[in-house]
């Protein structure tokens, strides 16, 4: 650890990627009410122009301007881990972290801490709203995040779930974009901005900042509760040479997930999967015969196996084929039994209405089967409640 004291770094604060090619700055703008910004710059390209940062909290609490470095901890990583399961059998985890702790200069001067780390692979940062003496918990109104870029770039807009991408410019994104959000800096130059470690608290997006040309500035889907210390989730700017790039470095995010916590992981067997969408116990043994023919692993019933998935009566504990989707007959139990004989697993999809109600009841119920995972169907996703 090396620590810097506030008149050491003037209110400036920097970070480089373990190749040096990666850097963000962080900064305190005394002409602009001491408010928080960073920065980030990849070699001589600027990826992400002065931004500014803040939370806006209930009761008159806010943290977005007034602020002094207090203290920085400065420290390196340079590790690997092995995932459970996934792409690669190695993950590197390697990066620069800088922990800046801010106080406001004026009554009751609140604490801040933001946390910057420089990755090969791009950036990340997140909040903590640690307890203080006058504070012990919050609720977070806005989170007021920005990302300014250089110019009217091109990205890749969707504003909903399974919705169509739209290549557009920034400066003609709507209120409500999705993450990950992939944009075009130059030719050869992506970048990639979203979350990672969504836990108990609301999901993010991006809306744009109406005073402030080419900048979006996140969107939180609700307000969040908690006692402190209160974490966000981390907020990430991934840079690559192409689209292509981006996404081998996918395990950027799983750098910035808590690590497993599951001890014994054995059960957990990844596989390839084909859906069933007959509801017959001949399409679903025709479709064990053809998961073992073609190496795959699961076969998947969809809905409608116990009833009509959007009526609030249906139930999940009772073999029950909605008519609508199919006349039948569906012996589930013996596709089971014909699919353990050949090694192939069967998992049940499940709409959500069923799930809130019977969650606790249809899992060891489903064990008892034999089946081997559960799909979740159109769950509820947003808010803090929905994502705790």
């Amino acid at each position: 650890m090396i620590l810097f004291s506030c008149a050491k770094n003037n209110g400036i604060v920097s970070i480089t990627s373990p190749d040096g090619k990666v850097s963000v700055v962080f900064k305190i703008k005394k002409d602009d009410q001491n408010s928080a910004y960073y920065s980030i710059k990849r070699a001589n390209d600027i990826i992400i122009e002065d931004s500014k940062l803040g939370l806006q909290c209930g009761n008159d609490v806010s943290f977005d301007k007034n602020f002094a470095i207090i203290s920085v901890r400065k420290h390196k990583v340079n590790q690997s881990w092995q995932p459970v399961y996934g792409e690669r059998t190695e993950i590197p985890d390697r990066y620069e972290e800088a922990i800046i702790l801010l106080r406001q200069s004026l009554p009751p001067m609140y604490l801040l801490t933001v946390t910057f780390r420089a990755y090969n692979e791009g950036i990340a940062f997140r909040y903590t709203i640690p307890e203080q003496q006058h504070l012990k918990n919050v609720f977070i109104e806005r989170e007021e995040s920005e990302f300014s870029f250089g110019g009217d770039v091109k990205t890749w807009a969707v504003y909903s779930a399974q919705a169509k991408y739209e290549e557009v410019t920034i400066s003609q994104v709507q209120p409500g974009c999705e993450r990950s959000l992939t944009i075009k800096i130059k030719d050869s130059f992506y970048v990639a901005i979203g979350e990672a470690n969504l836990v108990d608290y609301a999901r993010m997006k991006f809306d744009p900042k109406v005073d402030k040309p080419n900048t979006l500035v996140s969107s939180l889907a609700g307000e969040v509760r908690g006692d402190l210390p209160l974490s966000t989730p981390w907020r990430f700017v991934m840079v690559g040479r192409s689209p292509g790039d981006l996404l081998e470095k996918n395990y950027l995010l799983l750098n910035l997930n808590e690590s497993c916590k599951i001890k014994d992981t054995s059960w957990i067997k990844p596989g390839k999967i084909i859906r069933e969408v007959t509801l017959t116990t001949q399409g679903g043994k025709a479709c064990v015969d053809f998961a073992v023919k073609q190496n795959l692993q699961y076969v998947e019933f969809d809905a409608g196996w116990y009833g009509h998935e959007y009526d609030d009566s249906s139930d999940a504990t009772i073999i029950t084929v909605d008519q609508k989707r199919s006349p039948g007959p569906l012996d589930l139990h013996e596709v089971i039994r014909y699919a353990n004989e050949r090694d192939i697993g069967i998992i049940l999809y499940v709409n959500r209405r069923a799930l809130e109600k019977q969650l606790d009841e249809i899992l060891p119920l489903y064990m008892s089967w034999g089946i081997k995972g559960v799909k979740y169907g159109f769950v509820n996703v947003g808010s803090q409640f929905w994502t705790s």
